[in-house]
């Protein structure tokens, strides 16, 4: 089953910028894959295209079979609520507490109004919100503020929330940029066992070519709005996995592309 189609998707922004070409792809269900390119590669704005933030200039995003172009915003609700996501910058309240934070992440769940859920959340809510913290290891900081945490514990703790929609697939967005590179890995580390304990579909967006080789079991490269790369990770070249950084090595090795079938996905590969 498909989670996402993604058929000749092109975004050009008014100043004439072309942030992607003509990109297509099959996302799924079970799969781990790694959107992988540097600053500027398009990779962003293809996030949010299959996000429904952004609107594409011609092409097509389907998630769950559903399109996300045109959509009313009350569908676009209904399908974010099996979507769980992670961002860069964890997207906590700071004033309110740990435990506040990861209950609202069943707002989506639920009938009651953002300011008062706290407060009325069933003892099945807020039993599922503890479970939650205590399944990222934040047990003993529930009661403080998330202001008052470290980066790498307020991801989890964003990670934590995201547990709290029960989502189907999770999409994260540059989930380790601003982390050092210890808790990076134990951000990354606590993800990828989620997406395995739940079989869940994990698409993350990543510039850290070292995470991607460790973590992605199938890699998509973009450079400059071109998808490059878009194959298992063992069956890419390591020599051109290196080389997505080098624009003349990555033209010269992309004109050799071979093209290959994969379980009824086409996926290319580079000698």
């Amino acid at each position: 089953m498909s989670i996402l189609q993604v058929e000749h998707l092109n975004k050009v922004y008014p100043n004439g910028t072309e942030a992607l070409k003509d990109i297509s792809f099959r996302i799924e269900k079970g799969e781990s894959v790694i959107i992988l390119g540097h600053n500027g590669s398009g990779k962003s704005t293809l996030f949010r295209c299959v996000t429904g933030f952004e609107k594409p200039t011609k092409g097509s995003v389907n998630i769950f079979d559903r399109p996300l172009h045109p959509i009313s915003k009350k569908e676009l609700r209904n399908v974010r609520k099996n979507i769980g996501m992670v961002f860069q910058n964890f997207g906590l309240i700071h004033n309110l507490s740990v435990f506040q934070n990861v209950l609202f992440g069943a707002m989506g769940k639920t009938t009651f109004a953002f300011q008062t859920f706290s407060s009325f959340a069933s003892s099945e809510w807020r039993e599922k919100a503890m479970d939650a913290v205590e399944r990222v290891g934040l047990v003993h900081v529930a009661k403080r503020r998330a202001d008052q945490l470290s980066g790498g514990q307020k991801q989890r703790i964003a990670i934590a929330r995201m547990l709290m929609q029960e989502p189907e697939v999770i999409l994260a967005d540059e989930p380790i940029a601003s982390l050092d590179p210890k808790a990076g890995k134990e951000v990354m580390d606590l993800l990828w066992s989620i997406v395995e304990e739940k079989n869940l579909t994990v698409i993350a967006v990543l510039h850290q070519l070292e995470i991607a080789k460790e973590y992605g079991k199938r890699i998509i490269a973009l450079k400059e709005g071109n998808k490059i790369i878009d194959a298992d990770k063992d069956g890419i070249d390591e020599t051109f996995l290196n080389s997505i950084y080098d624009l003349e090595t990555t033209q010269k090795k992309y004109e050799e592309v071979n093209v290959r079938k994969i379980g009824g996905i086409e996926y290319s590969t580079f000698q």
